[in-house]
């Protein structure tokens, strides 16, 4: 089983998913952004995936700046209560497999959490090469 915290609207979260479709396996897809996080699961997975909260945030494209999370200043807490609050503030993707937890940013470290790689290339959106046997 192979679960990706998945965003459809951002590239690297697309090209992570075709990575894994392309090992051959069928993925939990969670739509983080619909269904939200709850604090245990939220911490669960920075805990395995040995990530902070201010790893996990995602600065760009997200109203960290306006919420003023980017300051030094901001504890481990607020940042989690603001993830709770806006599930965009977690950067994605993030994605659960028996092979561990991780962030997959860039899309290629999603491949040492796959069971198989792809036997064929993969490519991104704009045609370059993802992944190549």
């Amino acid at each position: 089983m192979i679960v990706i915290h998945h965003n459809p609207k951002c590239g690297t979260s697309r090209n992570v998913l075709k990575l894994i479709e392309a090992s051959g396996e069928t993925p939990e897809v969670v739509l983080y952004l619909e269904t939200g996080w709850t604090r245990p699961y939220l911490l669960s997975l920075f805990a395995t995936a040995n990530l902070t909260p201010r790893q996990a945030l995602r600065e760009t494209k997200s109203p960290a700046e306006e919420l003023g999370l980017l300051r030094d200043a901001v504890t481990d807490e607020a940042l989690i209560a603001a993830m709770l609050e806006h599930p965009i503030l977690v950067n994605r993707p993030i994605v659960c497999s028996q092979r561990g937890v991780k962030l997959c940013r860039p899309s290629e470290e999603v491949l040492p959490l796959l069971r198989a790689l792809p036997k064929d290339t993969v490519y991104k959106e704009d045609g370059s090469v993802l992944f190549q046997p």
